[in-house]
């Protein structure tokens, strides 16, 4: 019995020895460089490989080397821009008080003056239209001579229809054959504003910002707006709206998922009407940042949380709300609770007459020769982070001497416990929407273009080669975002297909049992 116990630990310690030995075991693969002669026996060129050690071919290598460096570096080291610059502009009541820029769609590209809205999901343009704004210069003064175009799928080579068949089409239970062109309608939070056609596939045309003239084509899909309502009618965003929310249909969504770019981007308001866009954007080491806070365990929108509100260095008391950051809203609401203690604190610091504005949206507004100065509104977050609103009012107008302004807040409505930070407050500021940690950054910025640092560096997983539009067909419907929803949730899924650690240590388990049991098998053999 001692025999056979020795005989058993002697063949376990064996075990592990054979174990250790798997581990550390190397496995080895014969490399073979293309330009070899076997390499290039077995691979058939276009054209012929150049004569090795010649001009031409160290002239070959060092192009390849320069291309791989674009790849390589493009989604990491740089920013995309649309491909007629990262300008943005707002021409004031003209359009709403809303930021737009100039995008490139389609093959041949079309021109199209997109609104900038974080609080939306889908890129929409108008398109064989029903019922549109009207797209004339002269309906527009801020447009000079440059008319808005509309789109037309057929004349756009790289133009493909988006079936019902597939998962981002949430409209595909309506449908009666998943061959048929997903529709689409998206409400949005003005009254009666709305926009609805078909969804269609086709190229974005994007540069990257430290070269203009580098050119990238993303495919992502497109609303071919063919009838608006509300205020669009009036101008609002006669020429489409470019959804940037956390939704796998936003425009972000698909650059990042391609490959292009981080999953993030920023926009930069300054106070002259005009500011940047940039995707892939991660913003400064310096910037101050807050997290993202889901709804319903879901990231539907980009909301935070606001721990207290401060006018100057008083800070008020039960003044902590939830807030969506929306460069789709021209002007910011507060819970009804809070504006009532920020405007009333606002107004006790202003030695002007109050004069109400006929059929004005706000409530607090003055008049007087001098434009008053006023403490500054800080919204306090967690960790010490601060956004600090320098300019609270906002100047209507100046006439013969007086000037006429307001307090640009509003109460949201009875029920509505989230408030709207609105583009009117992000002035000043670049403002980072980091998709890939789920926070809200923000620094001080003049919005210059040479000011703008690059990106941080990308996580090893990040590429820049572009991928085509995913063609997934239509397998449940459980996990679809609508086009027609602002902000639906983007999907989680793992970029990694290595095996987690313990895993590992499963295989390397699995592996000793094996040997112990063969070799204990062989033991019985022997006794």
């Amino acid at each position: 019995m001692a025999s056979r116990s020795a005989f058993l630990l002697f063949f376990f310690i064996l075990s592990l020895a054979a174990e250790r030995s798997l581990a550390s075991s190397v496995f080895s693969s014969r490399l073979i460089h293309r330009f070899s002669d076997e390499g290039r026996a077995s691979i058939k060129p276009p054209e012929p490989f150049p004569e090795k050690r010649s001009f031409e071919y160290y002239r070959f290598l060092a192009s390849i080397d320069s291309r791989r460096q674009r790849m390589n570096l493009g989604a990491k080291s740089q920013s995309l821009v649309p491909s007629e610059g990262s300008k943005t502009i707002s021409t004031g009541n003209d359009f709403g008080w809303l930021h737009y820029t100039w995008i490139d769609i389609g093959t041949p590209s079309v021109s199209f003056l997109v609104a900038l809205d974080s609080g939306s999901d889908l890129l929409w343009i108008p398109c064989n239209c029903l019922q549109c704004a009207p797209l004339s210069s002269t309906y527009y003064t801020s447009l000079a001579t440059k008319d808005l175009n509309e789109y037309n799928p057929s004349a756009s080579s790289t133009s493909k229809g988006f079936l019902c068949s597939h998962k981002l089409c949430e409209s595909a239970p309506s449908c009666e054959s998943p061959r048929e062109q997903c529709p689409y309608t998206v409400d949005y939070a003005s009254n009666n504003t709305s926009s609805s056609g078909l969804l269609v596939e086709d190229v974005l045309h994007l540069a990257y910002s430290a070269n203009a003239s580098s050119s990238v084509k993303a495919r992502l899909v497109v609303g071919c707006g063919k009838k608006q309502s509300g205020d669009f009618l009036d101008g609002s965003a006669p020429d489409g709206v470019m959804g940037l929310g956390p939704g796998d249909i936003s425009v972000p969504s698909f650059l990042s998922k391609a490959g292009l770019m981080r999953n993030s981007f920023s926009m930069c308001f300054d106070e002259e009407d005009s500011g940047r866009i940039y995707f892939g954007d991660m913003g400064p080491s310096t910037q101050q940042s807050t997290r993202f806070l889901p709804y319903h365990n879901e990231f539907v929108a980009y909301i935070v949380g606001v721990e207290a509100c401060c006018i100057g260095n008083s800070c008020l008391k039960q003044t902590n709300f939830t807030t969506l950051i929306d460069s789709g809203q021209s002007f910011t609401f507060l819970p009804q609770v809070v504006y009532r203690e920020v405007a009333l604190e606002i107004d006790s610091h202003i030695n002007a007459t109050a004069k109400k504005v006929e059929d004005g949206p706000w409530e607090y507004c003055y008049e007087t020769s001098v434009e008053p100065k006023v403490p500054a509104i800080k919204l306090k977050f967690s960790s010490n982070n601060t956004f600090v609103i320098h300019k609270p009012l906002f100047v209507l107008q100046r006439n013969q001497g007086l000037v006429q302004f307001c307090l640009p807040i509003r109460a949201s409505e009875q029920g509505i416990g989230y408030g709207v930070i609105g583009q009117n407050y992000m002035r000043g500021y670049r403002i980072v929407f980091d998709r890939e940690s789920m926070k809200l950054g923000w620094s001080p910025s003049k919005c210059q273009e040479d000011k703008i640092a690059p990106p941080q560096e990308a996580s090893p997983g990040s590429t820049s080669s572009p991928n085509p539009l995913p063609t997934e067909e239509q397998q449940s419907r459980s996990h679809a975002v609508s086009p027609a929803i602002a902000g639906k949730t983007p999907s989680k899924t793992s970029s990694s297909t290595s095996l987690p650690p313990c895993c590992f240590s499963s295989m390397r388990l699995f592996n000793s049992l094996l040997v112990l049991l063969l070799l204990l098998r062989g033991v019985a053999s022997y006794m």
